[in-house]
C-alpha cells in the first residue's frame, strides 16, 4: 500500500523542519531540550499540520524510553492502564515516552490517571493539542508540563515542503510532470498555515493531472480548485473561532473597516452568521454607544435582515453594520458607567432605596404617609433636585460624558438646566 505523500516526507531531523523558528531556531528553548536529550514532559498547543506530530517522533527518535503512541480521539481510560502496567517491567525498562495526540479529548479522570508516573519519572508525557490548553488540558497536568505554542506556518516557509513534495512526485511519476511558474507558492499560500494541507494538495494535483502531449501538467487553475477554502482555518466553539471574533470587535473598535469586513468575511466563508451578529450588536453599545446612539438600532435593523436572508445575502446587511460601526465616532462611557455601577454592587455598596423613589406598597395599611417625591415634569426643564442614590452612594459618580460631539451637546444642555457643578 503506498504511502501518503505527507508522511513520506516527514522531517526526520530539526534543521528539516519548516516553521516554527521561535522554537527551533538555535539557541531557542525547545531545541536545546530537544538537543539536551532531555525528558521534560511538554504540550504542544497549536493548529493542525504545524509540525507537531513531527516534533514528537524526533523527540522519540532521541530518546530510549520505549514510545507508544495513543489519539485521545479513539483511546480508552484502558488503553492507558495497559501502557502505565509495562512501567517498571522488561517491556520497558527505560521507562516510557508517551506521545497522546488530541488530549482535549481526554477525561479529566483519564488525565489524572497519568499523574502518578509523570511524578516520579517513570513516564514522560508529549501531549499534542489544537485547543487552548489552560481550558482542556487539567490544572495539575499543566502544572508538570511545559507548553509550547506552534503557530501557522508562513507561506514563504511552507514553500520549500512544497517543491520537495513536487520533486518527489516528479521522480516517481511514469510521465515527465512540470508545473506552472509560481504554483509552488500558491499551494503553500493556500494551505492557510497547514503544512499537511499543502502537501495533501500537492498529491492530489499529480493524482488528478491528465497527460497532455506525452507529460503531466499541474496549473495554478486546477491548484485554486484543489485547495477550496483550505487557507482558512476555523472551528466552531474553537479557539480559532474566538480569535476572529476577538479581531473583529477590536477592527470595529479600532475604526479599521478593511480589518472589520476582512474579519467579517471569515465567518461568511464558514457560514457563521450568529457569531458576527453578536459581535456587532455588542459593539454598537461597548464601542460607539452615546457617541452615535442611533448605530444600535441601525445595527439590529441589519442583523435581523441578515438572519432573514441568510447567505450569501447576508452578507450586505452585515457588511454594512461593520462599516457603520467602523466608521463611526467612538464612546466607551456606557462601559465604563454600568462597570462603575456594578463594582460597588459587588462590593456591597448598596444602601436602602430613598423613601421619595419608592412604590407607594411599601406603606402599611392606614399608615400611609407623604413620599416626598417630587415630579420632574412639573418644574421648568421637566427637571428639579432631589435625592436619587442610596444614603451610602450618595455622590457617586459613575457615567463620564464622552469627548464627542452628541455627548458634549447632551453635557452642555444639563449644564444649562442643572449648573455646571450638577450636569
Amino acid at each position: 500500500m503506498r504511502r501518503p505523500l505527507a508522511d513520506e516526507i516527514r522531517p526526520k531531523t530539526l534543521d528539516e523542519v519548516v516553521g516554527q523558528r521561535h522554537l527551533l531556531a538555535p539557541g531557542a528553548l525547545l531545541r536545546r531540550l530537544i538537543e539536551g536529550g532531555s525528558d521534560a514532559n511538554m504540550v504542544f498547543y497549536g493548529p493542525s499540520g504545524t509540525g507537531k506530530t513531527t516534533i514528537a517522533n524526533i523527540i522519540a527518535a532521541r530518546t530510549h524510553k520505549t514510545l507508544h503512541r495513543l489519539n485521545a480521539t479513539t483511546a480508552s481510560l484502558q488503553d492507558v492502564k495497559d501502557i502505565i502496567a509495562d512501567v517498571g517491567t522488561l517491556m520497558a525498562p527505560g521507562g516510557i515516552l508517551l506521545y497522546l495526540d488530541e488530549i482535549q479529548y481526554f477525561n479529566k479522570k483519564q488525565q489524572q490517571s497519568l499523574l502518578e508516573f509523570m511524578e516520579n519519572g517513570s513516564l514522560t508525557l508529549i501531549a499534542s493539542t489544537t485547543e487552548n490548553p489552560y481550558f482542556y488540558v487539567y490544572g495539575a497536568l499543566l502544572s508538570r508540563s511545559t507548553v509550547f505554542e506552534f503557530k501557522q506556518v508562513p507561506p514563504e516557509e511552507a514553500c520549500p515542503a512544497v517543491e520537495r513534495a513536487l520533486r518527489i512526485e516528479q521522480e516517481r511519476s511514469e510521465l515527465p510532470l512540470t508545473w506552472e511558474e509560481g504554483l509552488p507558492l500558491q499551494i503553500a499560500t493556500s494551505c492557510g498555515g497547514d503544512v499537511r494541507k499543502a502537501i495533501n494538495a500537492v498529491e492530489l494535483l499529480c493524482e488528478a493531472a491528465a497527460p497532455q502531449g506525452g507529460e503531466l501538467r499541474l496549473t495554478r487553475n486546477d491548484a485554486e480548485q484543489a485547495a477550496q477554502r483550505s487557507a482558512m482555518r476555523y472551528d466552531k466553539g474553537g479557539d480559532a473561532m474566538y480569535d476572529i471574533a476577538s479581531a473583529l470587535m477590536k477592527s470595529l473598535r479600532g475604526s479599521d473597516p478593511d480589518a472589520a469586513l476582512h474579519y467579517l468575511a471569515r465567518f461568511l466563508e464558514a457560514g457563521d452568521l450568529v457569531t458576527p451578529c453578536r459581535r456587532l450588536l455588542c459593539s454598537a453599545s461597548e464601542d460607539v454607544g452615546m457617541a452615535y446612539p442611533q448605530a444600535i438600532s441601525i445595527v439590529k435593523a441589519c442583523v435581523d435582515t441578515a438572519m432573514q436572508l441568510g447567505l450569501p445575502e447576508a452578507q450586505l446587511p452585515l457588511a454594512q453594520a461593520a462599516i457603520l460601526l467602523a466608521t463611526a465616532p467612538k464612546s466607551n462611557s456606557v462601559e465604563e458607567g454600568i462597570s462603575r455601577a456594578r463594582a460597588d454592587i459587588r462590593s456591597g455598596r448598596t444602601g436602602d432605596i430613598p423613601r421619595q423613589l419608592q412604590n407607594v406598597h411599601a406603606d402599611s395599611a392606614g399608615m400611609e404617609r407623604e413620599q416626598g417625591y417630587l415630579y420632574p415634569h412639573n418644574f421648568p426643564g421637566h427637571w428639579v433636585a432631589q435625592q436619587y442614590l442610596p444614603d451610602a452612594l450618595r455622590g457617586a459618580h459613575y457615567y463620564e460624558y464622552g469627548d464627542n460631539k452628541t455627548e458634549q451637546a447632551a453635557r452642555a444642555y444639563w449644564e444649562k438646566v442643572k449648573g455646571p457643578k450638577n450636569p
